[in-house]
């Protein structure tokens, strides 16, 4: 039997994302999943609301460590430039936790109903960032602009650490934004300097 509840949390999201991998996400019970980590059903809705938070465990204080990494960033920083330096701060839950993010991701890009909960995960973590920018002055509509946008560049690094560990995280995230930089210099095409 697991001695913690956070030793019993880490076997049941083993389990479910090695159910999922096998069986796919519909065709696993969370009765399977607790099974699995060698507990009962019960043990799993004690810690998990259903099947599909278990791959989630995390966001909130992926959103806290941001918010936070945001609300204490150095005075003077432009929003993007404070939205890469939270970014980095926060990097090291990702790398911490690399080998449960790289099938967990295949997991959710194979099944609809993860990747809705991940998009409504995306969204409430941009607000919480938006929220937080706009505490540092940010105005309304740039802090829901840069948030919005800084989370995508961040997805994109992560996505591409993912495809190409040979590099850091810390360098794709920096490409990420060097890379969103480089889009709100260009010109568009037919755009004579208007």
């Amino acid at each position: 039997m697991p001695r913690s509840g956070a030793e019993a949390r880490r076997r049941l999201q083993q389990a479910a994302l090695e159910l999922y991998r096998e069986r796919g996400f519909d065709r696993t019970t969370t009765a399977e999943i607790a099974a699995r980590a060698g507990l009962n059903e019960r043990t799993f809705f004690r810690h998990f609301p259903d099947k599909r938070e278990v791959l989630f465990d995390g966001e909130s204080d992926l959103r806290a460590s941001l918010t936070r990494a945001v609300a204490e960033a150095p005075d003077g920083l432009q929003p993007l430039d404070l939205l890469l330096h939270a970014f980095r701060e926060v990097e090291h839950i990702l790398e911490d936790n690399r080998p449960f993010a790289e099938p967990r991701l295949q997991v959710i890009a194979a099944t609809p109903a993860l990747r809705e909960r991940d998009l409504a995960k995306a969204a409430s973590i941009a607000e919480a960032v938006a929220q937080a920018l706009r505490q540092r002055g940010v105005a309304d509509r740039l802090a829901d602009l840069a948030a919005h946008t800084g989370w995508a560049a961040f997805h994109q690094a992560a996505q591409a650490w993912i495809d190409d560990p040979s590099q850091s995280l810390d360098v794709h995230l920096l490409q990420a934004f060097d890379d969103l930089r480089a889009l709100c210099l260009t010109t568009p095409a037919g755009d004579s300097g208007r």
